[in-house]
C-alpha cells in the first residue's frame, strides 16, 4: 500500500517506486559434438629410445626403464617423423643426440608450419565446412605455441567464418586450457543462446623436448604427444548439457607444475608430488565441484589422463570403481597425454555411445596445481 509522504515545497505526494527487475533468463548450453585429429607419425618407441640414452648418462636407466614400462602408453602421435632405424642418434630430425637443441624461435617456427593441417583434419571432422557461416565465436587454446596473427584468423581465411566473428585466445593455461575453454563458450551461450561457438584446442607438444638427464624432464618423452581437439557449442539440445564448473586451487603447490618459456622451448617441471596433492584435495572439494552430489551419483568421468599416476590418484581421491576411468585410460594408451586437447578426446569418446540422463564430470590439471571441472548431463 502506497503511502503518502511530505515532500517540502510540494506538499503531499505519492513517493515513486521503481518497478521490480526481471531476472534474465539463462539459455541452456550444449556441446553439440566434439571431433579430434592426430598427426601421421606415431613415435612413442622412438622418444622413450631417445629419452634412455639420457637416462643412461645420468645413471637413472633403472628408474626410466620402470617409468617407461608402467607408463601404459602404447602410442603416441606427433607431427615430427621418427628418425630410422630407431635409436639411430637422431629423433624426427629436430633433435640430435648430443647436439644443440632447437632455440625457442625455431620451435615456434614449426609450430606454424605443422598447426594448419592438423587444426584443419580436425575442423573438417567437426563439419565446420557447413557450419562456418553460422559461427559467431571461436576460442582458441594452446600452451605449446604462440604467433600473431595466429591459428585463429587462419581458421577465419580459410573456411571464410565471417570478419567480425568474436574471438577468443587462451593461452599457458596447460592441460586444463579445454575446460577453461569450454567455460567461456558456456558463459558465451547462456547470454545470447543464438551464439555458435567453436572450441579449438591444438597443441604440438613434441616440440618441447629437452636435452637433459634430470628424471622428472625426462617424463616429458614418456607421456606427451600431439593433436587437436574441436567442439561446436549452442543452445540447440544436442549432444551433452553444461550444467556448470568449479575451479580449484592448492597454492601450496604452486611449484609442482610449472610452464616457463626457456630459450630452447619451454621448460615444463612436473613433480612427482602431484598425484598425492590430487588424491589428498579432491575429496575436500568433491562437493563443490559436483553441484552437491556424491562421487557414487555420478555415471561419466571425463578425466584428463595426465600419466597413470595422475588416473589412479583420481580413483583413488575420489573411491571410483576400476573401470570408471577406462575412457581415460584407452586415450593414454592410444595417444598420451596432449595437453589442452586430451581431456576433449576422452569426452569425444564417450558421447559416441551415451545414453540419455547420465550424469558427469570432466577434469584437468594444470599449474598451480589447480584443477578445472564441468558438469555435464547426456541428452
Amino acid at each position: 500500500m502506497n503511502r503518502w509522504r511530505w515532500s517540502g515545497t510540494a506538499g503531499w505526494r505519492l513517493p515513486f517506486f521503481w518497478p521490480p527487475r526481471k531476472q534474465p533468463v539463462m539459455s541452456q548450453v550444449y556441446i553439440n559434438r566434439i571431433a579430434c585429429a592426430v598427426p601421421e607419425h606415431q613415435v612413442h618407441d622412438a622418444f622413450t629410445i631417445f629419452a634412455g640414452r639420457y637416462a643412461l648418462e645420468g645413471r637413472d636407466s633403472n628408474t626410466f626403464s620402470r617409468m617407461a614400462s608402467r607408463s601404459q602408453i602404447g602410442k603416441r602421435w606427433s607431427v615430427l617423423e621418427a628418425s630410422e632405424p630407431l635409436g639411430s642418434g637422431t629423433t624426427c630430425g629436430f633433435y640430435r643426440w648430443g647436439g644443440t637443441y632447437p632455440s625457442t624461435k625455431e620451435r615456434m617456427q614449426r609450430y606454424e608450419i605443422e598447426a594448419p593441417a592438423l587444426a584443419e583434419a580436425a575442423l573438417d571432422s567437426l563439419g565446420m565446412g557447413e557450419e562456418a557461416a553460422g559461427v559467431t565465436h571461436l576460442i582458441f587454446a594452446s600452451c605449446t605455441g604462440f604467433a600473431a596473427p595466429g591459428l585463429d584468423q587462419w581458421v577465419i581465411n580459410r573456411y571464410g567464418i565471417r570478419g567480425n566473428v568474436e574471438r577468443t585466445i587462451i593461452g599457458f593455461m596447460g592441460c586444463q586450457a579445454a575446460i577453461n575453454a569450454l567455460k567461456v563458450a558456456w558463459h558465451i551461450v547462456r547470454s545470447d543462446p543464438k551464439a555458435r561457438v567453436v572450441v579449438m584446442c591444438l597443441e604440438l607438444c613434441s616440440l618441447h623436448l629437452q636435452g637433459t638427464s634430470a628424471i622428472e624432464q625426462l617424463l616429458s618423452f614418456l607421456i606427451f604427444a600431439d593433436g587437436c581437439a574441436t567442439a561446436l557449442i549452442t543452445s540447440d539440445p544436442v549432444g551433452v548439457r553444461v550444467d556448470g564448473f568449479y575451479a580449484g586451487l592448492v597454492p601450496q603447490a604452486a611449484d609442482q607444475i610449472t610452464w616457463h618459456i626457456g630459450d630452447s622451448g619451454f621448460d615444463m617441471k612436473l613433480s612427482g608430488l602431484v598425484p598425492f596433492t590430487i588424491a589428498r584435495t579432491l575429496p575436500e572439494i568433491s562437493d563443490l565441484m559436483l553441484g552437491g552430489a556424491k562421487p557414487s551419483d555420478v555415471d561419466l568421468w571425463a578425466v584428463h589422463p595426465g600419466g597413470r599416476s595422475i588416473l589412479d590418484a583420481v580413483a583413488h581421491g575420489l573411491d571410483l570403481a576400476p573401470e570408471t576411468l577406462a575412457d581415460s585410460r584407452a586415450v593414454l594408451r592410444d595417444h598420451g597425454n596432449m595437453s589442452s586437447a586430451t581431456v576433449m578426446f576422452v569426452l569425444r569418446d564417450m558421447m559416441a555411445r551415451q545414453q540419455p540422463g547420465q550424469l558427469g564430470c570432466a577434469i584437468a590439471f594444470g599449474p598451480g596445481v589447480s584443477a578445472e571441472t564441468m558438469r555435464f548431463t547426456t541428452v
